[in-house]
């Protein structure tokens, strides 16, 4: 019997896969894809706060960085508080092509969820962020 940590970790994977297989058109790859979604929702954070909620080492981040900004999507700037830091901001040109991600995001999310009730999503949703609460306090003890 798989734990509800094999569950997870699958449901994520699987639901990563189908959203890259979708986004390729959009020329997006996976990398891409989750740091203009993190953007999207905090536009100007640090780069070392960005990797952490994609999930990246810093130089992997920089690479893909390296990349959206070559194609005039994201800008670094300097950052007031940490001169030695850079905030990561969504430039204007990105526009049209977050729109054009978040649609088909948007389908995947709802024919991943589909036969579901808004009360059933409503009910994972306030699970999941329980265990990641947890989670996230687990990390803080470990660190301190």
């Amino acid at each position: 019997m798989k734990t509800l940590g094999m569950i997870l970790a699958s449901l994520v994977r699987q639901w990563r896969t189908v959203n890259d297989e979708r986004l390729k058109p959009l020329g997006l790859t996976q990398s891409r894809w989750i740091t203009l979604s993190h953007l999207k929702y905090e536009d100007g954070m640090q780069q070392h706060q960005l990797a952490r909620l994609v999930g990246v080492e810093s130089p992997s981040l920089v690479r893909t960085l390296d990349g959206l900004e070559s194609l005039k999507l994201i800008e670094r700037r300097h950052c007031e508080k940490d001169r030695r830091g850079k905030t990561v901001h969504l430039a204007s040109a990105a526009t049209e092509l977050v729109m054009e991600m978040d649609s088909v995001l948007d389908e995947t999310r709802a024919q991943v969820l589909a036969g579901l009730s808004e009360q059933e999503i409503a009910e994972f949703t306030r699970i999941a962020e329980q265990i990641q609460h947890n989670l996230q306090q687990l990390t803080k003890h470990k660190s301190n």
